[in-house]
């Protein structure tokens, strides 16, 4: 199969359960397993923990013995038996380590995919990493306008057997032939000389890491309270769901322009552009506290989130070796997805009990040195095309 529709199918049928899990999981846990709201609070917060856990540590020294379909398919089989696991359990302790063993084996699944990708763009395979992402967030988006229909027809027992469905349909594909490159072993001699620690001496690794993890974070408020905030300052309820979408339709859309209009785009210069749009967002979002603003402000995810994303991959598939590819992925998602996110959360939830808004200004306590290191970063990249030019 065509390498660029292999990864866009892939990336459609895991977003598509992502779709499902990210926003409607802890609903699922209160109103279908009966937890009370900080219960499931306590259970998906030590699951995030889990989650960066697996990526940092787990996924990079699996990826260092397994191949990149292997492995893609060995989470695979161990979300789907962690989901089933969920049917019997019905008390807090057993939710709770069913829903960490879910952790250890599905978040692990992105930076397989995206690692997967970065594989093939360096064999010049994969020639538009962007048209292949966008389809993970049409997945996203389309799954997400769909559950609430049956949600509304069925009750919440229906987000269960919705992503129960979505990951047995991921799994399958997994029998599906994939590119020869992705079934080949990791070289021993290599993954046994490169560690974690070696990345940052990948020239501007680090930096290029503290920039992401930054802007990343800044979406903690977002993620977390945007809800309750659109609650807050009286949105229709039946508008929300089409609110909290138009994010998603900015980075679709992002994505699918990205390898042709940004692709001359310096990493630092997308960085940079990143967190300005992340910074004027939570200020707008501040300033005028309401439905129209807060819509208006929307689109600015294809920068704040999914320019970031995209500025990130094309410097892992620019800089970082073949062998060290999944230790960067494990790296972002555990540190930039996972932990810092976390971290920002709570501060996050301190600022929204003083005032609401005030938790959306504080996201430029990220968003802020973000800029200022990205533009560091293009000065440096800026100094090395001049003296090559020399």
């Amino acid at each position: 199969m065509n390498a660029q529709r292999w990864m866009s199918i892939r990336f459609f049928s895991f977003f598509l359960t992502w779709g499902i899990f990210l926003p409607y999981w802890s609903g699922w846990l209160i109103h279908t397993k009966g937890l009370s709201v900080s219960q499931a609070s306590f259970v998906m917060s030590l699951g995030l923990i889990a989650r960066g856990l697996s990526t940092l540590f787990a996924f990079p020294f699996l990826s260092s013995k397994l191949s990149s379909k292997m492995l893609l398919n060995m989470a695979g089989w161990g979300t789907l038996i962690a989901i089933v696991c969920h049917i019997p359990s019905h008390s807090f302790t057993s939710l709770l380590i069913v829903t960490i063993a879910l952790h250890l084996f599905y978040p692990m699944l992105m930076p397989a995919l995206d690692s997967a990708a970065g594989v093939l763009a360096q064999s010049k395979q994969l020639k538009h990493y962007g048209r292949s992402r966008q389809w993970g967030s049409i997945g996203f988006v389309s799954v997400g306008m769909i559950l609430t229909i049956f949600i509304g027809m069925f009750g919440d027992e229906v987000i269960f057997w919705a992503l129960l469905l979505g990951i047995i349909g991921f799994t399958c594909l997994g029998f599906m032939q994939a590119p020869d490159i992705l079934s080949e072993k990791p070289q021993v001699d290599q993954t046994q000389k490169e560690g974690l620690l070696q990345l940052f001496g990948i020239k501007h690794f680090g930096l290029v890491l503290m920039i992401v993890i930054l802007l990343q974070a800044a979406h903690a408020t977002y993620y977390t309270y945007g809800y309750i905030f659109l609650q807050e300052i009286q949105t229709p309820t039946y508008l929300i769901g089409v609110i909290i979408n138009i994010a998603v339709i900015a980075e679709i859309i992002f994505f699918s322009i990205a390898d042709k209009k940004f692709n001359n785009f310096s990493i630092g210069t997308l960085l940079t552009l990143a967190a300005i749009g992340s910074s004027v967002r939570w200020i707008l979002v501040f300033i005028f506290p309401n439905v129209v603003i807060f819509s208006l402000t929307q689109p600015l995810h294809a920068f704040s989130f999914a320019m970031a994303h995209y500025a990130f991959m094309k410097y892992l598939i620019k800089h970082i070796p073949h062998a060290q590819i999944p230790k960067a992925q494990g790296m972002y998602n555990a540190l930039a997805l996972s932990w810092s996110t976390a971290v920002f959360t709570i501060f996050g939830g301190y600022l929204y009990e003083i005032e609401p808004r005030s938790a959306f200004i504080g996201m430029i306590l990220c968003t802020i040195p973000a800029m200022l290191l990205a533009l560091v970063y293009r000065r440096q990249e800026t100094r090395k095309e001049v003296l090559v030019t020399n």
